[in-house]
């Protein structure tokens, strides 16, 4: 016996079926320092058919692409932290330094190291529960699921 509901099984072309989107917590975060980080669009996407339960998967953007039937959504990762901590830039940690001549040495590598690993954490610990994503019929509000890694205890997350 099931515990879906009879509208998590119905798969259809509407994305106002959702009600859970299902994520990774790694994917969230390399999602969001890709964006924040290089500047290379990188979203999670949810492919129809849609239904009640969706997994949102790894993508980056790109300019061609045209997709036959359903249009996919595509999730900005910022939508799915709260709130959203700054990206530290190599010469944010460079700033930081006890001495300008550590700049471009190994101690600055490795402090930006712990740095970006600090930022990491923080963004796991700051997934939201619900999120309000753009689709190509409007907005909806979608109860998050995480799956993966916690930051805080480093047990599997299975909301």
């Amino acid at each position: 016996m099931s515990d879906q509901s009879a509208d998590d099984s119905a798969e259809t072309a509407d994305p106002s079926v959702i009600e859970y989107l299902v994520v990774t917590v790694e994917d969230v975060v390399t999602a969001l320092e890709s964006t924040l980080g290089t500047g290379r669009e990188t979203v999670l996407r949810v492919t129809p058919p849609f239904s009640g339960r969706m997994r949102a998967r790894l993508h980056v953007v790109d300019a061609a692409g045209s997709v036959d039937g359903p249009e996919p959504i595509l999730v900005d990762p910022r939508v799915l932290v709260e709130p959203l901590p700054a990206y530290p830039t190599a010469a944010d940690t460079a700033a930081e330094l006890d001495s300008p001549a550590a700049v471009n040495t190994e101690q600055h590598q490795e402090t930006h190291a712990e740095v970006v690993a600090d930022w990491r954490d923080t963004v796991c610990g700051s997934i939201v529960t619900e999120a309000t994503i753009q689709t190509a019929d409007g907005t909806i509000t979608v109860t998050v699921r995480t799956l993966g890694l916690t930051a805080d205890t480093g047990d599997e997350a299975a909301d």
